[in-house]
């Protein structure tokens, strides 16, 4: 080591500047860190937005749907009337109607409704709207008797219930 002060002040200065180099470079790798942080989470956030408005929209449609399926339910309600009306008939007329109504029944089922099968079964407020009570046995337990009205669900979801006289 030398005792010269110039030698000396030349370290101490280039110490100096090797810490601010440091310092700086600390610094930008922060920095950077954090628009790298921030980036992530737009990326998630819109990932999440994009996922959100699929859902919705795809809910929207089957809203939308179920909604036409509701209005065509009285048209599938004459069918089974005139089914019913038309049971003993055997004319082409009456073979028309019963294939027109399965062919209907058939499209709405491939689209996801179904209907509520319900005689025989236990009595469930969730889809079944009693409006006739019939005394039954002594078992205590309430079964459906007769549906007057089919009731149907759309994709899972009642859109109507069955209308049925419950026995017990």
């Amino acid at each position: 080591m030398s005792d010269n002060p110039v030698e000396h002040d030349e370290v101490v200065a280039s110490e100096d500047v090797t810490t601010e180099v440091v310092d700086e470079r600390s610094d930008v790798e922060r920095q950077r860190d954090e628009y790298l942080d921030s980036l992530q989470r737009l990326q998630a956030d819109f990932e999440n937005y994009r996922k959100r408005m699929t859902r919705s929209s795809s809910d929207a449609a089957v809203r939308a749907v179920g909604d036409v399926i509701v209005k065509l339910l009285p048209v599938l309600d004459a069918f089974d009337l005139a089914q019913a009306h038309f049971a003993n008939v055997t004319t082409d007329e009456a073979a028309a109607l019963v294939q027109s109504r399965a062919l209907l029944l058939d499209t709405l089922a491939k689209e996801g409704l179904e209907r509520i099968e319900t005689t025989g079964v236990a009595f469930d407020p969730q889809v079944h709207d009693a409006v006739a009570h019939i005394e039954g046995d002594e078992s205590g337990e309430q079964v459906i008797d007769e549906v007057l009205r089919a009731g149907y669900l759309w994709k899972g979801s009642v859109l109507r219930p069955a209308m049925v006289r419950v026995k017990g």
